[in-house]
């Protein structure tokens, strides 16, 4: 990203990263509920440990209830009406403060908090916590700006409340921002892997002079939201990432309930899914291995748009590339993000790490498959799972959604492109897809082959 910060060319600052992190670490927090005025304990208590660390308990989170939602829709509606009466420029000056904050004196902190609770490296941190939230939230600005520009588009506000909830991996969390800075009121139901870093942005949302209810932090789980949030007669609208099963429960309830609510709501979601590689004999070997280190085995594949299958022609496979993207993935480094130095961390929690282990078990004793390297999983520091390329001759094998660094490579002879084509487009499992290919005029014909599945190309 081009407003990364270069920690390779600032040692004060990693001296100062460092001792942050190792403060947080050390430290014993409690998370509470951020409900209007209030900072609730509830005393239900969870720990809270960095997956790259399992033994170490960092603090604990307090487990809100359905009453605390109620308070919570009851608080942010009494003070909507303050909120939007503050003029459209007050509002984006607070939330410019926001920015502030996080490119400044809160940087670090942020970027400790992802390391910590979600085991990423120093520079994926960055990415995420600081320069993607910043940038998402410029972004937010200026769309907030342009749709004040013409009012007659769409109302200004949904006169209720939205929720959001949020993806487990990514500190960068699309809160709707665009609708705050409109003058509406969110609920927003984190991930239990956000909340270092949740917690953080409460307290740069209250420095930054966002008044009391406009966010909340709701620390519940997704069902009793649900129950409670998207069934209330003033539901103005959810934002969602996340599992498809949890897309269909919340689309389910809105239809349930629409006639009950008493604006239309509004509904933002995205589903995360497989997203695959398609490379065709004519690409370089070196620029093919290098997409599937970073699409792969970044983040430890666990986000939206890594990489899960690779369909390869078996002659570039076995004359170069196979030789290649070994030899570059033995020289990962593995380990805790507190080692700058790792590139490779641990999963983000027991559930993954135990999901994606037994995906490579049955890969490990499946006839039409086999480990060329990695496939090693161990929970005794913390969820590690070394990276992970399976060839297989199943062309359905792969196509459970699992979010691992693990990648499945199905090798085909040249003169089945088509075929492969065929299998792309009956999978309905893909979000995205990247074509390796030096010939505009097949990257063409690939794309109108599959112009109508809803994937995004990368070509």
């Amino acid at each position: 990203m081009k407003h990364s910060y270069n920690y390779k060319k600032k040692i004060f600052s990693i001296i100062e990263l460092k001792k942050i992190y190792d403060e947080m670490f050390n430290s014993q927090i409690d998370i509470p509920q951020f409900i209007g005025n209030e900072k609730l304990f509830s005393g239900i208590k969870h720990s809270i440990y960095p997956p790259h660390d399992n033994k170490k308990i960092i603090g604990y989170w307090h487990e809100g209830s359905e009453k605390d939602i109620i308070n919570a829709i009851n608080y942010s509606l009494s003070v909507q009406k303050d909120w939007l009466n503050l003029s459209f420029k007050e509002r984006i000056s607070i939330f410019l403060k926001v920015v502030d904050l996080i490119s400044g004196p809160y940087r670090d902190k942020l970027n400790a908090a992802t390391m910590i609770g979600q085991s990423k490296n120093i520079f994926q941190s960055e990415r995420d916590s600081s320069c993607k939230l910043r940038d998402d939230l410029k972004n937010h600005i200026d769309f907030a700006k342009k749709i004040y520009k013409k009012k007659n588009l769409i109302p200004l506000n949904y006169k209720g409340f939205v929720v959001a909830i949020t993806q487990f991996n990514f500190s960068f969390v699309e809160i709707p921002y665009w609708i705050v800075i409109m003058g509406n009121v969110v609920l927003w139901k984190p991930s239990e892997m956000q909340l270092l870093t949740a917690n953080v942005l409460m307290e740069i949302f209250q420095i930054a002079g966002i008044p009391d209810g406009i966010i909340n932090l709701l620390l519940i789980n997704i069902k009793k939201i649900t129950n409670v949030g998207l069934t209330h007669t003033n539901f103005g609208g959810v934002t969602f990432k996340g599992p498809i099963k949890d897309y269909k429960i919340i689309l389910n309830k809105i239809k349930k309930y629409i006639f009950k609510y008493k604006t239309y709501p509004m509904f933002l979601g995205k589903t995360i899914g497989k997203n695959f590689l398609l490379v065709h004999s004519s690409y370089n070997s070196k620029k093919v291995s290098t997409a599937i280190l970073a699409g792969a085995f970044e983040y430890q594949g666990q986000k939206s748009s890594s990489i899960s299958i690779a369909y390869i022609p078996k002659k570039l496979w076995k004359n170069k590339l196979k030789k290649i993207l070994i030899e570059k993935i033995l020289s990962l480094k593995i380990g805790s993000p507190r080692n700058f130095s790792n590139f490779i961390t641990s999963v983000i929690d027991k559930i993954s790490f135990l999901k994606i282990k037994l995906y490579i078990e049955k890969s490990s004793s499946d006839k039409k498959s086999n480990i060329i390297i990695g496939g090693k999983c161990d929970s005794s520091k913390g969820f590690f799972i070394t990276p992970t390329v399976i060839e297989t001759n199943n062309p359905y094998y792969f196509f459970e959604e699992i979010y691992s660094p693990v990648i499945t490579i199905f090798l085909y002879e040249e003169s089945n492109w088509k075929n492969i084509l065929f299998l792309i487009k009956n999978s309905n499992k893909f979000i995205t897809g990247s074509i390796f290919c030096i010939d505009k005029s097949i990257i063409s014909s690939v794309k109108k082959k599959l112009y109508n599945l809803n994937i995004n190309f990368h070509y």
